[in-house]
C-alpha cells in the first residue's frame, strides 16, 4: 500500500437497529466520507465493510472501514485490516463517540489510553499499540441519572438531529485534514474556540 494511505475506522454496532444511535456516530462520519468520495461499501474478509477512494486527485487514499462486530470487539477486524493493507497503527484514524465531550464538539488526539471506551480498549489490545489518531465526536453526558450504557444506545434527540449533519461534516473534514496535512494542523483548526 502506498505511503499516502490511511485506514479510517468508524466505530459503531452492526445492523439497522443501531444505525441512529449515539454510539454509531463514527460510522455516520464514515458514511459522509464515502458520499464525498462517491465510494460504496463492500464486504471484506477482515469482517468489515470497506470503501476505498480519494477525495480529490493527488489527495491521500482513504480506506474507510466499519467493523461488522459489535463496538466492544472492534479490535480483531481493525488489526486484520492493518495487516491486509500493510499499514502501521500510526496510519490509523479511529472515529468514535465521546461521552466526556459536549455534544457538537470535536477533539483529536494521537496515542494515549482508551479513556474507558471499550471499542478503543479492544483496538489497543488487538493491535498491541495505542499509536493511532482518534477523532473524538462529542455526544455529551446522559441527563439526570440515566445509565451511560443506555444513553449511548439511544438515537440522537430531535434537537441534536437538527445539528448532526454539521457535526458529521466537521468530523469528516477533520479526518480529511489529518490525512492531508497532519494531526497538528487538524487540531489547530478544530480545537480553536468558535
Amino acid at each position: 500500500m502506498g505511503d499516502d494511505s490511511w485506514l479510517v475506522v468508524g466505530l459503531g454496532n452492526p445492523g439497522p437497529g443501531y444505525a441512529g444511535n449515539r454510539h454509531n456516530v463514527g460510522q455516520m462520519v464514515l458514511a459522509e466520507l464515502a458520499r464525498r468520495m462517491s465510494a460504496s461499501f463492500t464486504s471484506h474478509k477482515a469482517n468489515a465493510r470497506v470503501a476505498e477512494g480519494r477525495l480529490a486527485p493527488g489527495r491521500p487514499k482513504l480506506i474507510l472501514a466499519a467493523p461488522n462486530t459489535f463496538m466492544n470487539v472492534s479490535g480483531g477486524p481493525v488489526a486484520n485490516l492493518l495487516r491486509f493493507y500493510s499499514l502501521e497503527p500510526s496510519r490509523l484514524i479511529v472515529v468514535h463517540d465521546e461521552l466526556d465531550l459536549p455534544f457538537d464538539t470535536l477533539r483529536l488526539k494521537a496515542t494515549g489510553g482508551h479513556g474507558g471506551h471499550n471499542g478503543l480498549r479492544d483496538i489497543i489490545a488487538a493491535t498491541g499499540s495505542n499509536d493511532f489518531v482518534r477523532v473524538r465526536v462529542g455526544i455529551g453526558r446522559p441527563p439526570g441519572r440515566q445509565d451511560p450504557a443506555d444513553y449511548v444506545l439511544r438515537d440522537f434527540g430531535s434537537t441534536e438531529r437538527a445539528v448532526l449533519p454539521t457535526l458529521l461534516a466537521d468530523a469528516a473534514d477533520a479526518v480529511e485534514l489529518v490525512a492531508s496535512a497532519g494531526l497538528t494542523a487538524a487540531q489547530q483548526k478544530f480545537h480553536a474556540p468558535a
